[in-house]
């Protein structure tokens, strides 16, 4: 499958998950027209330290969609799936096109997560309030396991490499002790500089 990829580090898009993004600069803009005259898919993908792409990101689908009066595009993505790329296509387009193999989305019957919410939740509970995030946790306890830990993942500021590991998750399980040691070791750091200081 060919795919028009966005490369945003921080903004990494989750299967089943929503992304608004506000497209403003001309070639995005093309790409987003591009996007829309075929299937409306796009590749969310992150960069490493280097500038070059990492191998895995995750196709969104256009599924909501707005023009501004100054030209700009509000739009919405609904996370679909993980890709990884094979290879990046010649340039044609101001914006890059590559070819990728779709990663089958992982489909856990285990109940082991589901069980850790409240566990989870009091550790958030301590990383938010270090961090000074404005976040209503009961709000979001109604949010069943599988939803909540890339909801997490992707409203925190956790740095692009931690999102990148998240991303690669191949289970629920993986992907539920990828961040509560992101949580951990956040709160841990908190805790030393703190201490030093």
């Amino acid at each position: 499958m060919e795919l028009p990829i966005f490369p945003l580090n921080g903004a990494v898009l989750f299967p089943g998950t929503s992304l608004p993004l506000n497209i403003f600069e001309q070639r995005y803009l093309d790409m987003i027209n591009y996007s829309l005259a075929r299937e409306r898919l796009i590749g969310m993908i992150q960069t490493n330290e280097n500038g070059e792409l990492y191998n895995i990101g995750c196709v969104g689908k256009i599924h909501s969609f707005n023009e501004t009066n100054d030209g700009r595009y509000l739009i919405s993505l609904q996370g679909i799936n993980c890709f990884k790329i094979v290879n990046e296509l010649e340039p044609s387009f101001a914006f890059r096109l590559v070819k990728v193999e779709n990663i089958e989305n992982y489909d856990d019957k285990n109940n082991f997560i589901e069980n850790q919410k409240g566990n989870l939740l009091k550790k958030y509970n301590e990383y938010i309030k270090i961090k000074n995030i404005n976040l209503n946790l009961q709000e979001i306890d109604e949010i069943e396991m599988a939803q909540l830990i890339k909801f997490i993942a992707m409203v925190s500021p956790f740095n692009n490499i931690d999102k990148q590991a998240l991303l690669e998750a191949k289970s629920s399980i993986e992907f539920y002790n990828k961040l509560k040691s992101i949580i951990e070791l956040e709160i841990a750091g908190n805790f030393q500089n703190n201490t030093i200081n």
